[in-house]
């Protein structure tokens, strides 16, 4: 039987199970993420970041979403870099699944229901997400979402030791 799946937004109670999902999927992580100090591994590191996110969610700049499976936190979903002023109203899209849940189809879903989010709550107009080159699983997710690439970013992120391009990807909310 699949598990639903469903986004809210983040809450501080979220911290330790971010944290063991982060502390386990390290290895998994490493290629596709910038390098974290090691208090981000920790509960306490994660009830620190949950509030900046909140800061940023009450400032407007951010809706921090995780994503679940059976009302149990298995990642997370963020819209960043949000720009709400008429001309320009988009934001930045975000997200991981924990190991013990990918394949399963919650990654995509999950994009699906922030994508509404973006539409109805916030008022956005575009999405924008950006994959490494070589991050063939996400950039499935995103195209399944209706996202289209829109050009590549040289060298725009250290990665796993060495800069690395980006595959820049866009959708047109609400059309």
């Amino acid at each position: 039987m699949r598990s639903s799946t469903r986004i809210r937004l983040i809450e501080p109670t979220d911290a330790a199970p971010i944290a063991a999902h982060r502390v386990r999927d390290f290895e998994a992580f490493r290629p596709w993420e910038p390098a974290h100090p090691s208090g981000f591994f920790t509960p306490e590191g994660q009830a620190e970041r949950i509030e900046r996110l909140l800061a940023g969610h009450r400032a407007g700049t951010a809706w921090p979403g995780v994503v679940l499976a059976d009302d149990e936190v298995i990642g997370q979903v963020t819209v960043g870099g949000i720009l709400p002023q008429p001309h320009l109203r988009r934001g930045s899209v975000g997200y991981w699944i924990a190991s013990v849940a990918q394949n399963q189809g919650h990654a995509g879903r999950a994009v699906g229901l922030v994508l509404q989010v973006m539409t109805d709550q916030l008022g956005l107009h575009r999405a924008e997400a950006s994959t490494d080159l070589e991050n063939l699983p996400s950039q499935r997710v995103l195209r399944r979402n209706g996202f289209s690439p829109y050009g590549v970013a040289h060298s725009s992120i250290f990665l796993d030791g060495s800069w690395r391009d980006g595959l820049l990807r866009e959708r047109l909310l609400g059309d």
